[in-house]
């Protein structure tokens, strides 16, 4: 299934009916009186959160939603229907903004939540409400409100504990695969993961918490390059960023460099990125050699005040390790 993020929507609630001109007609009541009935409103277009989706692929191929409209008032004082509700289902993680002027409408982080995205017109009062002692048989009524109607921009935000970034081939997918369930694609070309991968980490003292594989960043991603910004919102939400870095010695370029030009992209997109927590972790340590890369970043990793892993995914080494740092930082983050 293909991973949808970010859908437009236009939305439209429904109208409310119009309120009802009647007079009571019955044998020996003469001059009986208006009795006309209020029209109903029209229905709300909800969004709700669930934790049954976890992409809002159904909303790229319908793009328009519309409440029904309320009953018309009756004679007799009878009431219009009110019109049914619209619910739209979304994933757990789904911001909801209006396209126009780019307000946040909600962030429906919980399941269950939902929003009143767009509110019904209210029913018309019927002619049996504006009847006095100087105008006894009112002939006029109100018509129904106009729903509310607007477009929508649905932004999807994975909700994880870490965020796992890196160049392509860092060894993300691989990482995760190994301390999770999740069985994401792995290759040795760039640009093997072309979307989004969760994994939920699971520890023998029964502590978990949910891990995010972030496809591989690039030099002028907050750009548009390569895979771009487009999944770089999915780690806003994330307690600590773990960046990956390959330290084995197949690579001749400069691990420092390397990992400052993951920095310098967080920065351009959203400074507030790099103000999160980080930590560091060098990864194919079964094939760091000499170690020349390794300890390199290693000293630049401790001058900086960086917690720096170096692990193999493919041995397990160092892995233990990392996974408990993880998880204590999770678990004092929720008690903060």
């Amino acid at each position: 299934m293909r991973f949808i993020d970010y859908v437009t929507a236009y939305v439209k609630a429904g109208d409310g009916g119009r309120g009802c001109v009647s007079f009571r007609r019955e044998k020996f009541i003469p001059r009986g009186g208006p009795n006309g009935g209020d029209g109903g409103r029209g229905g709300h277009i909800i969004i709700r959160a669930t934790k049954d989706l976890n992409t809002l692929i159904d909303l790229r191929y319908q793009r328009e939603y519309k409440a029904q409209r309320g009953q018309h008032g009756k004679g007799s004082n009878q009431r219009g229907s009110d019109g049914e509700d619209m619910v739209i289902r979304v994933p757990v993680g789904t911001i909801v903004k209006d396209e126009g002027t780019g307000a946040i409408i909600a962030d429906l982080s919980l399941d269950g939540s939902e929003v009143v995205a767009a509110k019904a017109g209210r029913g018309g009062l019927g002619n049996s409400n504006f009847a006095t002692s100087t105008r006894q048989a009112p002939k006029f009524a109100q018509p129904g409100e106009p729903g509310e109607e607007r477009v929508l921009s649905l932004e999807l935000k994975l909700l994880a504990d870490i965020g796992l970034i890196g160049l392509p081939n860092a060894g993300k997918s691989t990482l995760i695969s190994v301390i999770s369930s999740a069985r994401p694609k792995i290759a040795d070309y760039p640009f093997t993961t072309l979307v989004p991968n969760l994994g939920v980490v699971k520890m023998e003292d029964y502590r978990s918490f949910v891990v995010a594989d972030i496809p591989g960043l690039i030099e002028g991603a907050h750009a548009g390059t390569g895979l771009g910004f487009q999944f770089l919102r999915h780690i806003e939400r994330t307690t600590l960023l773990l960046h990956l870095v390959d330290i084995s010695d197949i690579l001749t370029s400069d691990p420092v460099e390397e990992f400052e030009k993951i920095n310098n992209e967080l920065r351009l997109y959203n400074p507030e990125l790099l103000e999160k927590e980080m930590a560091v972790a060098g990864t194919k340590l079964d094939l760091a050699n000499d170690g020349e890369r390794l300890n390199k970043f290693s000293e630049y990793c401790k001058a900086e005040g960086i917690d720096f892993f170096p692990l193999s995914s493919a041995t397990h080494e160092g892995v233990k390790e990392l996974v408990s740092y993880l998880a204590d930082k999770v678990e004092k983050s929720k008690k903060a």
